[in-house]
């Protein structure tokens, strides 16, 4: 549905105006500041939306005839506002009589008054897009799964980030040994070597104690052989238990000519330093400790950004099995999306294009949107706009503040002084031309 002609007469700024704005594509009213131009759209959506677009000044200032909305629609349907109630008619094709209910079937609530979407943060334009293309709650649920394992991960990351700058600060010793040093195990070590140089010393004192022996057999037997000859006897015997006795000696010599005392100078100075030592054991097992948590609990960090991305694939694919208003148009971390780009870094005419878009998603039977102050837009982006709608086969009827070509009617104080070209009206200095009210003696 779209607007074929309009009269309006005293609303607002409004003195009298006709339009009969093209069926796809922009019209634009054109003029000065505080001449009436938005009154107009004020006054489309009054005729069209019902009470509550009704203007808190809905009558012109200084006039005592009440306000006139007369609007064709293009599916012949008849709208009419006027009276001193301005009381709604509205006929249908048929001639029969109907009223505001029959309008909000085809008129889309947000086509009347745009700046409400565009006014709403990114959020919540990504909300009307997804009430658009009935998936709120699906990509609610993917969001709040997303942003549970995002909490989750983020915690992660930050005892991993703390661990590991930990470990990163905790001393090492590489030479210090891999495991506790046993204090008991080294005093047996010492103790059996002391028990083995005690042996070493047995035999030693065995040497001298031979020799000493040997000695004193000799004197014995330099004593015996002063003796008589009955003594013979006696030193034969003693020569015998000399020979036994050199040959023990020389046993006990060689036996104790290979001996080597161990030193336990290395487990004393073991014993002396074994703190220090099993303090940087200590030191190291604990930083490979803290090297090995901040290691796993990094890998669970990464295996939640699998998870993530994992849940924002299964967004986009549901995103794409979608029926979306545009092509290149999406929802990515609960904000709209449109050619990769967020809401403040679209150019004019990208934010206009999805802004009918998703308008006209909301209620296609509408196909009109009204646009207010488009001089925010250059005549390119302008005219960009214009083209798209064109080919979308939309009706946009906008202000601007300008008297440049491109506006198909100016308004002055509330008249329009400039119509169509293909209309037999007054352009640019020109008499305006004279309502249909104005002849029969209204005013």
């Amino acid at each position: 549905m779209k607007i074929a002609k309009l009269e309006l007469e005293n609303v607002k700024r409004v003195r009298a105006v006709e339009l009969e704005p093209a069926m796809n594509g922009m019209t634009i009213i054109g003029g000065k500041n505080g001449q009436g131009k938005t009154s107009v759209l004020d006054a489309i959506a009054w005729a069209l939306g019902g009470e509550k677009y009704r203007p808190s000044s809905s009558q012109r200032e200084g006039s005592v005839i009440p306000p006139r909305l007369h609007v064709v629609l293009d599916n012949g349907i008849i709208v009419d506002r006027e009276g001193k109630n301005s009381s709604l008619k509205v006929t249908d094709p048929t001639g029969k009589r109907a009223g505001q209910q029959l309008l909000d079937e085809f008129i889309e609530k947000l086509a009347l008054d745009l700046p409400k979407f565009l006014n709403q943060n990114n959020k919540e334009k990504a909300a009307t897009l997804l009430k658009v293309i009935g998936m709120e709650a699906e990509v609610k649920s993917l969001d709040d799964e997303e942003n549970a394992a995002y909490n989750r991960r983020h915690a992660l990351g930050q005892i991993a980030d703390q661990k590991e700058k930990y470990a990163a600060e905790m001393p090492d010793y590489p030479g210090a040994p891999e495991e506790i040093i046993s204090a008991s195990e080294l005093i047996q070590q010492q103790q059996a070597i002391l028990l083995k140089n005690a042996e070493n010393q047995k035999k030693r004192d065995l040497v001298v104690e031979l020799a000493h022996d040997k000695q004193r057999v000799n004197d014995e037997i330099a004593r015996l052989q002063e003796q008589a000859q009955e003594l013979n006897r006696r030193i034969e015997g003693a020569k015998i238990n000399l020979a036994k006795i050199e040959e023990d000696e020389l046993i006990a010599q060689k036996s104790a000519a290979d001996l080597e005392d161990e030193s336990t100078a290395e487990l004393e100075e073991s014993l002396q330093k074994i703190d220090e030592i099993n303090a940087q054991v200590r030191a190291n097992m604990e930083k490979d400790k803290a090297v090995n948590e901040a290691a796993e609990i990094r890998a669970k960090y990464n295996d939640l950004t699998g998870e993530i991305e994992s849940i924002r694939k299964k967004r986009v694919d549901l995103l794409a099995s979608a029926n979306l208003p545009l092509p290149d148009l999406t929802v990515e971390n609960g904000e709209l999306l449109y050619r990769g780009k967020a809401w403040d870094c679209m150019s004019s005419s990208e934010q206009m294009i999805v802004a009918v878009a998703i308008v006209r998603a909301l209620n296609p039977k509408c196909g009109f949107v009204l646009l207010d102050k488009t001089e925010q837009m250059d005549i390119d982006t302008l005219n960009e706009f214009g083209k798209w709608l064109e080919k979308e086969g939309l009706q946009a009827i906008c202000t601007r503040v300008s008297t440049g070509e491109e506006c198909e009617i100016i308004i002055e104080d509330g008249v329009s002084v400039k119509r169509q070209p293909n209309k037999k009206a007054a352009v640019n200095n020109q008499e305006a031309p004279v309502p249909k009210a104005w002849k029969e003696g209204e005013f």
